[in-house]
């Protein structure tokens, strides 16, 4: 690998981190007056008293598609994944009308 190699793969990373900091798309909203964080795999089936959790079946969610398309791209590095689709994969929306 010569210098510019180098230099691009650094570039390349800072340039990732950086979007990955700036524009990740989990976003929380109050419904009913409760913070809804986003949820993932991790948060909707594992016992709420491991993570602390605000999923809802009377919550309406709806597919994260940044994170879900981060989660795939960054693949390989192992951690990436496990947040995006672990944790932040879906987004509360609203109340849904007809929940038991």
């Amino acid at each position: 690998m010569n210098a510019k190699e180098g230099y691009m793969r650094i570039v390349s990373l800072l340039l990732i981190v950086a979007l990955l900091l700036f524009e990740g798309c989990g976003q929380s909203k109050i419904i009913n007056g409760i913070e809804r964080k986003p949820i993932g795999i991790v948060t909707k089936y594992v016992p709420k008293n491991l993570f602390t959790s605000t999923y809802s079946d009377s919550i309406q969610y709806e597919p994260c598609w940044g994170n879900i398309f981060w989660g795939v791209v960054l693949c390989e590095t192992v951690f990436a994944p496990i947040y995006f689709f672990g944790f932040s994969m879906f987004n509360p929306v609203s109340l849904i009308k007809n929940a038991k």
